[in-house]
């Protein structure tokens, strides 16, 4: 029997090509990405997971069990660690201050899409939140495992893709993976589609966060 996260990766297939096939993506497998790209993603991703961080906490604290409470509390907290300590070395690596840090903003792609995810937290159904926090995990596993398949040894993004093709980081994806096909067993056709959507939105956000970060994406005014 087809589970319902089946459907999922299904209705995202051709986007994951594209995600693959995306510049940022390729040449970090090659490891010739330009460092001040790598450097602005990094900010970027920074900024992203606090804020992401927050809607897993949201989801802990909205969760109908314990186990699925315990699931999102546990992938919030590494989230946050993630932050401290993955993000931590490469800024210091990248020549990344605490005050640089500090004073960066969201790129407008980074805005949209944290502000989506507490959004849905804020207004839409627990169901909903899950499906739109899971590409996230889901996505960066499968780049992170497909990646790391034909990096290069010396490759000096190493260390991202081993957090992603990790075992650990593996095991949570799966976990997230078993919550989301339990609650959508119990839930209505209606909100189901409803997941589904969420699900595929936070997937473009995904392609958009790369390719803006390739592109040193800016605001197109200022004050």
């Amino acid at each position: 029997m087809t589970k319902f996260t089946d459907e999922l990766w299904q209705d995202i297939e051709s986007l994951m090509e594209k995600i693959l096939a995306l510049p940022f993506n390729r040449e970090l497998a090659a490891g010739t990405l330009d460092r001040d790209t790598f450097r602005f993603y990094v900010i970027q991703d920074s900024l992203y997971l606090n804020s992401y961080s927050r809607g897993l906490s949201l989801a802990a604290a909205r969760a109908p069990d314990a186990d699925a409470m315990l699931r999102f509390a546990k992938s919030a907290q590494e989230a946050i660690e993630v932050e401290r300590i993955l993000h931590a070395g490469f800024l210091k690596q990248f020549g990344v201050t605490d005050a640089d840090l500090a004073k960066a903003d969201k790129s407008p792609t980074c805005a949209a899409y944290t502000n989506f995810i507490l959004a849905t937290a804020a207004t839409q159904s627990y169901e909903e939140l899950v499906a739109a926090l899971l590409p996230c995990f889901w996505i960066y596993w499968h780049v992170g495992t497909t990646i790391a398949k034909d990096a290069a040894p010396d490759n000096p993004y190493k260390a991202w893709i081993d957090t992603y093709a990790d075992e650990a980081f593996a095991s949570a994806v799966k976990a997230v993976i078993g919550v989301t096909d339990r609650i959508a067993a119990a839930a209505s056709p209606a909100t189901r589609a409803a997941m589904k959507k969420a699900f595929v939105l936070s997937s473009i956000y995904e392609w958009m966060f790369w390719d803006s970060a390739y592109r040193g994406e800016s605001w197109p005014v200022s004050i």
